[in-house]
């Protein structure tokens, strides 16, 4: 039993911690890929996530990807109506919003109470005896203080990493976004995906 618990720390300790989150900020980003279309330039990124979010977005077959937009059209555009997104091939994207982006790809923090497994762990020491044999002298129920310690910390980290997230996600939605006539816009786009497909705009 001492060995089971052991092994389940080690296990736990090894998968299951919250990750952090840095923000984006696409408007700060070097872009390596760019196109122009009817004098609109159009900038992408792929590769923005780490850690658990990198496993989540690959897990759900998602990819989420930082743009910037810069119309040098005499007309507003709204993107997603006068502005849609296509692969190099022409077939267009169907772009995912903000809640189902951030529902799909955030930490889940109900997960870090698997460490409250650790709660009937105990520290164990040990004495030789007059015959060569050890035996238990005392044992400390660390996990008292292992379990609960752990599963708090893991919580706090993953929902202020989720907050951030969300508010990045809030920030460069710009599905709907009116892009103005000489303006550079900035977002955060998701969609369904397995592969680094090359992306354009489609001016209608």
């Amino acid at each position: 039993m001492k060995i089971k618990i052991t092994l389940l720390a080690i296990a736990l300790v090894l998968t299951s911690c919250a990750s952090g989150y840095k923000n984006i900020q696409p408007e700060k980003l070097n872009y390596n890929s760019v196109n122009a279309t009817n004098e609109v330039v159009f900038s992408y990124k792929y590769g923005l996530l780490d850690k658990k979010y990198f496993r989540k977005e690959k897990k759900n077959n998602i990819k989420l990807v930082a743009i910037k937009i810069t119309n040098n059209s005499n007309r507003d555009l709204v993107f997603g109506e006068d502005i849609k997104l296509t692969y190099d091939s022409g077939n267009e994207i169907y772009l995912h919003d903000d809640t189902y982006l951030f529902r799909t790809l955030k930490q889940s923090p109900a997960s870090h109470l698997l460490y409250l497994l650790l709660t009937p762990m105990k520290f164990y020491t040990y004495t030789t005896n007059q015959y060569g044999q050890e035996v238990e002298n005392s044992s400390f129920p660390i996990g008292l203080f292992l379990g609960p310690g752990i599963a708090g910390g893991n919580l706090m980290i993953a929902a202020k990493a989720n907050s951030k997230f969300k508010t990045d996600l809030m920030k460069y939605a710009i599905l709907g976004k009116t892009i103005k006539s000489k303006e550079t816009a900035y977002g955060l786009i998701g969609f369904n995906a397995t592969t680094f497909e090359g992306l354009r705009l489609k001016i209608n």
